[in-house]
């Protein structure tokens, strides 16, 4: 999954199932379940000091946030192919990287949108300093980005790979 410009974002196939699939579930049987864990709580008698009925009611806010998340994200979104295993970084790779030129320093990432984002692998958005420093180059050029401090970095691109997870 990849994030070209602000409003568009480019999906594999795949990774659009997947998010169609989290909403249809967010936006039926989780909503409720969630309706079912607010009633139950209301049941319990004073809202005020009820404990169960505001973990409830906060869990609902998080389940909607997500919703809209997911529908925007979805609404946008352009499903096309993985990216080319020719060595170009672009988003929807899992790109290595060895810090100022310490090949024994490296960070493993997938540069894509964090909508996509898993435990397994740290990710970067293309629109991220990181992100937009390494976008674009070969295996074994050199990339420059803007750290916090406003100083630059510098980067060697030591592995890049279209995303298989």
């Amino acid at each position: 999954m990849t994030q070209t410009s602000e409003n568009v974002t480019w999906l594999t196939q795949e990774a659009y199932n997947q998010l169609r699939a989290e909403l249809e579930y967010l936006s039926g049987p989780a909503r409720t379940e969630i309706a079912a864990k607010i009633a139950a709580a209301r049941e319990e008698g004073d809202l005020r000091e009820n404990g169960g009925y505001h973990a409830a009611k906060e869990e609902q806010g998080k389940q909607e946030l997500r919703v809209r998340q997911l529908t925007q994200l979805l609404e946008n979104a352009k499903v096309g192919e993985a990216p080319a295993a020719d060595g170009v970084v672009a988003p929807g790779m899992v790109v290595t990287i060895a810090f100022d030129g310490d090949e024994d320093d490296t960070l493993e990432f997938l540069l894509g949108s964090r909508e996509y984002a898993s435990s397994d692998i740290e990710t970067y958005s293309p629109q991220s300093p990181l992100g937009a420093g390494v976008n674009g180059k070969k295996v074994g050029e050199d990339a420059q980005y803007e750290l916090p401090n406003g100083k630059l970095a510098s980067v060697k691109i030591l592995k890049a790979e279209p995303h298989r997870g």
